[in-house]
């Protein structure tokens, strides 16, 4: 097994088990135990029950530090519709029923704002806003989202735009030979293969999500590039037992392979055709994207 075959794997282990990599800091400033377990289920008194409800899914960047977890459980009851529209978000009380800081919450809700969750303004205060205002393709908010009570709609969308991107992305990319970026892509498909045969999903997965992000890259087109983080997020949100754009089979690992074999040609009408298989393989982008007719 080549050397970097061995490191993707431990390092998905080690990002499975919760531990921090070498050399990885805790991005937040709180090494305290999350604040479902010391407070349990916050309840909100008064006209204000919604807000006690927990976060459904903990992300694994955001799982350390008080802040990161309060933007993850706001952020969930926002995009779940706990929070309606133009509710109103008191600081001092997300403040005092969660037991954080002041700053906490300052800095927690100025993220919210930054995805369009919330606006904040003078003598009208804190309130959430209404769908239209949400940055849609923040991949946070395609997490929350995809785990949450759009669930259906939010997989169908992001295979739906997958279909759009992908195959104009592996076009184009057989038009930029960049040779060290190839090289990785093959690099992936030896990953792939290795966690195939040795039943690692995980390891798949992850090879699998840098496969599809390097080919937007390579690709050449700095717009589809900005859009490499949303096909990030539908690979790890598309549901089934196993993260990735599918299940790991020998199909799909044959298709990625094609892909290769065709950006090494130049031939990007082969590469686009192998892709559009490689996505019909996942049966969830079958059911809303008709297969290409034959003409």
């Amino acid at each position: 097994m080549s050397t970097l075959a061995h490191t993707m794997m431990t390092a998905a282990r080690s990002a499975d088990s919760g531990l921090a990599g070498p050399g990885e800091l805790d991005r937040y400033p709180y090494a305290e135990a999350p604040l479902t377990e010391r407070l349990g289920a916050p309840s909100w008194d008064g006209s204000d029950p919604e807000l006690g409800r927990v976060g459904r899914r903990a992300a694994g960047s955001r799982g350390r530090g008080l802040h990161g977890q309060l933007v993850q459980q706001l952020g969930q009851m926002i995009v779940s519709g706990d929070l309606g529209a133009d509710r109103p978000l008191v600081p001092e009380e997300i403040g005092q029923r969660f037991e954080v800081s002041r700053t906490v919450v300052r800095e927690s809700l100025r993220v919210l704002e930054a995805k369009g969750l919330v606006s904040a303004r003078p003598n009208v205060g804190t309130r959430v806003r209404p769908v239209s205002d949400w940055n849609l393709l923040d991949p946070d908010i395609i997490e929350w989202r995809a785990f949450g009570p759009q669930r259906d709609n939010q997989r169908r969308e992001l295979s739906e735009l997958r279909w759009t991107i992908e195959p104009l992305a592996a076009r184009l990319a057989a038009g930029h030979g960049r040779e060290d970026i190839q090289q990785r892509l093959s690099d992936m498909v030896e990953i792939m293969s290795h966690a195939l045969g040795q039943g690692d999903a995980l390891t798949f997965s992850r090879a699998d999500a840098e496969f599809h992000s390097l080919l937007i890259q390579v690709a050449g087109n700095r717009m589809l590039e900005h859009l490499s983080g949303i096909v990030s997020s539908a690979l790890q949100v598309s549901g089934g037992p196993v993260t990735g754009c599918d299940r790991p089979t020998d199909a799909s690992l044959g298709h990625h392979a094609r892909i290769v074999d065709a950006l090494a040609a130049g031939d990007g009408a082969a590469a686009e055709a192998a892709m559009r298989q490689l996505l019909i393989v996942h049966p969830e982008v079958e059911r809303v994207v008709p297969a290409p007719r034959e003409h």
